[in-house]
C-alpha cells in the first residue's frame, strides 16, 4: 500500500500512433484509481510498452482521486478503494467526472459487477489479468470516444428539444383571423429572415367585429431577434385587444405606440404599422399608416397603390395617422398589405430596390393573372427573389383580402 500522497507516473515513451494497431487518436490524459502498488505499476507498464499515447496518473484514493480529476480523459477505477467500495465508490466518480470517460477496473471474481456498473453509466469494464498493454490502451480510447459521443448526443437532444418546444411556441403565436364572414376572404404569408425560425418581428391579424365590419393589421418591428418577434406579438395581441374592447379608430395606433415605448428594450426599436378597416356594406374601407408601405389594390383590371399619406413610424416622435378613405367602385377586388422586407430586394445588379413601383408592375405581369389568389402572395416572393437573385435577408408578411373575383 502507498501512502495518502498522490503518485503522478509519467511514461515518456509513449508516443502517437507507434502501434498500428490502436485506433489514432491524440494524446490521453487518464487517471488509475488504484489502492494495489503493485496491480497500478501493472497498468503502467502495459501503457508504456505499446507505445500508447497515454499519460498516466494515479490516485490511491477517491479523496485523491477527486484532487486530479480535472481535466483527464478517462477515469479507469478499482472498485475496492479504502475509503469507497464497489458501486458506491461507482457513483461517486461518476457524479465528480464530468465530461471524462470512466472505465471499471474488477477482480476476476467481480466480473458480474462490471456488468452493472457499465448499466450504472460507466462506459466499460476491464478484468484485472485478461488484457495485455493493445487491448487497455484500445479499451480506454474506446471509452473516450464513447463518452464524447454519448455527450454529443445528449447535447444534441437538447437542442431538438428547445427547437421542437420553440417551434410549438411560435406556432402557438401565429395569429388565426377572428374572422366569421363569407363575403370576403383572407390569404396570408408569412416568412422570417431569421433561420430556421417560425416567426420574426412582421405580424399581422384580422379581427371582425360586426357583420359588416372587418380590420387588419400588418406591421414590422426593426430587427430580426427573438425580443424584436416577442414584442411583435405583444404588439399583435395589443392590438386586437383594442379592436375588441371597441377603442375608438383614432385612438387605437397611438395606444399601440404607448405599448412599444413601454416593451421595448431599447429606445431605438421603432415599428411600421398599416392598418385597414373595411365597411362591407358601404363598399368602402379606412386605411391609416405609421411608416408603413402603402396597400395596394387590384380592381377593375388595374393595379394601385393607395395613396395613404406615409405617416410617422411608431416609437420615434408620437402623433396621429392621418385616415384614408378608399372607395371601392367594384365588388370584384383584392386589397394586398405587406411589410417592406418583399420590396426591398434588389433588382439586377445595380443598387436599384423592387420598391412599391417595380410590386405594382409585378403584379400586372400576365403570369400574375395566371396565379389563383391564394397563391399569390408566395408566387410575389418568389419572383421578387428571382429579382434579387437569391432569398431576402429580411422578414416578409402578406395579408391579401380578396372579395368577389378578386381582381
Amino acid at each position: 500500500m502507498t501512502g495518502p500522497s498522490v503518485v503522478s507516473w509519467p511514461y515518456p515513451q509513449g508516443g502517437l500512433g507507434g502501434n498500428p494497431n490502436l485506433p489514432p487518436g491524440e494524446r490521453l490524459s487518464v487517471l488509475l484509481v488504484e489502492d494495489d502498488e503493485g496491480d497500478a505499476f501493472l497498468v503502467g507498464e502495459l501503457l508504456a510498452e505499446t507505445n500508447s499515447g497515454i499519460d498516466l496518473l494515479v490516485a490511491t484514493s477517491l479523496s485523491e482521486a477527486r484532487q486530479r480529476i480535472a481535466g483527464v480523459d478517462c477515469v479507469l477505477l478499482d472498485l475496492g478503494l479504502p475509503d469507497a467500495q464497489g458501486l458506491d465508490g461507482l457513483r461517486q466518480v461518476l457524479e465528480m467526472s464530468g465530461s471524462a470517460a470512466v472505465c471499471v477496473l474488477t477482480g476476476r471474481t467481480d466480473e458480474h459487477l462490471g456488468i452493472v456498473a457499465v448499466a450504472e453509466g460507466a462506459q466499460d469494464y476491464l478484468v484485472k489479468g485478461q488484457v495485455d498493454g493493445v487491448l487497455l490502451t484500445r479499451a480506454l480510447r474506446y471509452a473516450v470516444e464513447r463518452k464524447r459521443a454519448d455527450e454529443n448526443a445528449r447535447r444534441l437532444r437538447e437542442v431538438e428539444l428547445r427547437q421542437a418546444e420553440s417551434a410549438r411556441l411560435e406556432r402557438g403565436l401565429l395569429p388565426q383571423p377572428l374572422m366569421s364572414t363569407d363575403q370576403i376572404a383572407v390569404h396570408t404569408f408569412y416568412r422570417p429572415g431569421r433561420h430556421a425560425a417560425l416567426i420574426g418581428g412582421d405580424f399581422y391579424d384580422v379581427v371582425q367585429t360586426r357583420p359588416d365590419r372587418v380590420d387588419l393589421i400588418i406591421g414590422d418591428v426593426c430587427g430580426h431577434g427573438v425580443d424584436e418577434a416577442a414584442l411583435g406579438v405583444e404588439l399583435r395581441v395589443a392590438w386586437r385587444a383594442l379592436i375588441l374592447a371597441g377603442v375608438p379608430d383614432d385612438e387605437v395606433l397611438p395606444a399601440l405606440e404607448q405599448v412599444l415605448m413601454s416593451e421595448r428594450r431599447l429606445q431605438e426599436i421603432f415599428a411600421t404599422v398599416a392598418t385597414a378597416r373595411l365597411d362591407l356594406n358601404a363598399g368602402r374601407a379606412t386605411v391609416r399608416l405609421a411608416g408603413h408601405p402603402p396597400p395596394v389594390l387590384l380592381a377593375g383590371g388595374r393595379v394601385t397603390p393607395v395613396p395613404a399619406p406615409g405617416g410617422l413610424l411608431l416609437g420615434v416622435r408620437p402623433r396621429r395617422p392621418v385616415a384614408f378613405d378608399l372607395k371601392f367602385d367594384t365588388e370584384d377586388w383584392s386589397l394586398l398589405m405587406y411589410t417592406d422586407g418583399l420590396i426591398e430586394g434588389r433588382v439586377g445588379a445595380g443598387d436599384e430596390r423592387l420598391d412599391v413601383p417595380g410590386l405594382t408592375r409585378l403584379l400586372t405581369e400576365p403570369a400574375s393573372r395566371a396565379v389563383a389568389l391564394p397563391d399569390l402572395p408566395a408566387w410575389l416572393v418568389g419572383r421578387a427573389e428571382q429579382l434579387n437573385d437569391g432569398p431576402f435577408a429580411d422578414d416578409v408578411a402578406m395579408l391579401l383580402v380578396t372579395r368577389g373575383g378578386g381582381r
